[in-house]
Formats: structure tokens, C-alpha cells, sequence
């Protein structure tokens, strides 16, 4: 039984195995005749089309499941949501509030699940950054990457793991209180944004308001506005290309400037996210590249 919540989850070889078979074009169609659940109990553009087109190509059916469909742990528990939906498709992804649920998902049933984003993970955008880092640089190991704002979110914390795992060297530059908590081997925290980012290959950056966070937005906005990359942080590191892991909000987290600008990467990251989400069903499916 494989299970795919965190990066974490897959050690260095899983990983290696994922992105080496999302570089593939073609990868066979492990999910001909089957279904993959998408159960969003909250939405998104990327992850949402990213799957969809990911499980065609491997020649399977996605099926989209909206909350209030399935009522996870109200109308049913997530562990008899995970038993029914087992019953029909070969994968259950979801993308959830609480982690937990995922984990209970996980022990109530045999075959893969597949974490889509949750509070504690979001491991299919740590694949994508991590394919577009070798694309860009020609290698992962020894990539030198700043990630600038908040830090102890589940981008950064899934980057955190994948960066380990393999290798690259990353800096968050965060204010006192939105650090990165237990952060794995070969991290390194920064009270500066502009120490974090000398010498960096790539600098990343993401919103600072999050789904559920709403209430938070007038003081996470003033801690994290010293944190903003704008053209000036980014001349610190003259040959550095801009990864965002979307949505971005131009004039907050990031300049219109540098988002738009000529080292931008946002957009090949983003295709990217369709081509893991092929590598990790596969994966899930037992392909090894």
C-alpha cells in the first residue's frame, strides 16, 4: 500500500523516481478503465486542471467531487468518504483543511491516496518547483534557493522536505514569528531578506494571506511587508530566476515587475504542475522510470 501525504512520505528515491518520470512524454496509460477521485473541499485552478489533464493522459477518468457532496467528517467520516470512493476508482486524491482527515483517509483504505494540498502539505507543488529548479539550472543538487514571506506554510514546509531530500540548499527569510517550525536538514532562516537572497539561483516567494486566514490580514500584511520581492531584492542576485507558486497577488508579495519580468519562471512552474501530477499517479500506479 503506497500513499503519497507529504514529501517526506517518499524519501529520496521516490522523489528521484517521480520526477525522473515526469520528464517522460509518454509514461503508457497505467489508468486505462480506472477512476481517480478529486475530492476538493477547497478549490483551485492549478491543482484542479493539472489532475484532470494528468489522468486523461495516463487514460484514466477523473471525476471532480465538490464538498458538499461527500461532507467530509460531517455528513460522513473521512474514513467511510475513503472506503466508498475506493469502491469505484484506483486513486482518492484530495485536497483538504485539516491534514488529519487525510491521514484517517489513509489508514481506512488500500488503495493510494494522493495528497492535493492540505494544511500541513502540499507535496505536488513541491514537485513542480523542483522540476523547474532543473530545468532552469541543470541540476537540483546544490541549487542555492531563497523562499521570502511566510515560511511555516505548507509550501514552504513541503519545499523544505523536498529540498533536503535531494540535496539543494534553502534559505527562508521570514519575520519573528512566521519562520519555518522543525525544519529539516539543510535549511537555513534569515531575519533579512536581502542576506537570504545573496548568491541565490532562485527566488521564491507566496501570498501572504492564505485560504482561512482572513482575520489575519491586516497584521500578517504589516509583519510581512518588509518581505516583499521586488526588483530591488532581486538585483541582489543578478542571475537568479523568480518561481511563485500561485495565485499571486501583484503589489503585495511580489512586484508587477518582477513577476512579469524577464526572469520569471511562473509559468513554466506552473505547466509543471500537470507534468508531476502525471509522474506521481503513475507512481502511485507502480510505474518506475
Amino acid at each position: 500500500m503506497t500513499h503519497l501525504l507529504t514529501v517526506a512520505d517518499l524519501g529520496r528515491e521516490g522523489l528521484e523516481e517521480i520526477l525522473a518520470l515526469a520528464e517522460l512524454p509518454d509514461l503508457g496509460l497505467p489508468l486505462a478503465g480506472k477512476g481517480v477521485a478529486l475530492v476538493f473541499q477547497k478549490p483551485s485552478a492549478r491543482t484542479r486542471n493539472s489532475m484532470e489533464i494528468a489522468t486523461i493522459q495516463l487514460g484514466g477518468h477523473p471525476v471532480y467531487i465538490q464538498k458538499e457532496e461527500v461532507g467530509l467528517g460531517t455528513r460522513e467520516s473521512a474514513e467511510d468518504v475513503a472506503r466508498t470512493l475506493a469502491c469505484y476508482h484506483a486513486v482518492v486524491a484530495a485536497r483538504v483543511m485539516d491534514h488529519k482527515d487525510l491521514e484517517a483517509m489513509a489508514a481506512a483504505t488500500e488503495k493510494p491516496l494522493l495528497n492535493l494540498l492540505s494544511d500541513r502539505a502540499h507535496p505536488l507543488q513541491a514537485l513542480a518547483d523542483l522540476l523547474t529548479v532543473g530545468q532552469l539550472l541543470g541540476r537540483i543538487e546544490g541549487a542555492r534557493i531563497a523562499y521570502v514571506g511566510d515560511g511555516d506554510n505548507n509550501v514552504c514546509r513541503s519545499l523544505a522536505e523536498a529540498c533536503s531530500l535531494l540535496g539543494a540548499e534553502l534559505r527562508i527569510a521570514s519575520p519573528e514569528g512566521y519562520g519555518l517550525t522543525g525544519a529539516p536538514e539543510g535549511v537555513t532562516q534569515y531575519a533579512d531578506p536581502a542576506e537570504a537572497v545573496d548568491g541565490a539561483d532562485i527566488v521564491y516567494t507566496d501570498v501572504w494571506v492564505s485560504m482561512g486566514q482572513d482575520e489575519e490580514t491586516e497584521a500578517r500584511s504589516q509583519a510581512l511587508a518588509p518581505f516583499r520581492v521586488d526588483e530591488a531584492l532581486l538585483q541582489r542576485c543578478p542571475d537568479a530566476r523568480f518561481l511563485h507558486c500561485l495565485p499571486a497577488r501583484r503589489g503585495e508579495e511580489v512586484s508587477a515587475g518582477v513577476i512579469d519580468g524577464p526572469r520569471s519562471a511562473v509559468w513554466l512552474q506552473a505547466e509543471n504542475r500537470m507534468h508531476t501530477a502525471r509522474g506521481a499517479l503513475a507512481w502511485l500506479m507502480g510505474a518506475r522510470a
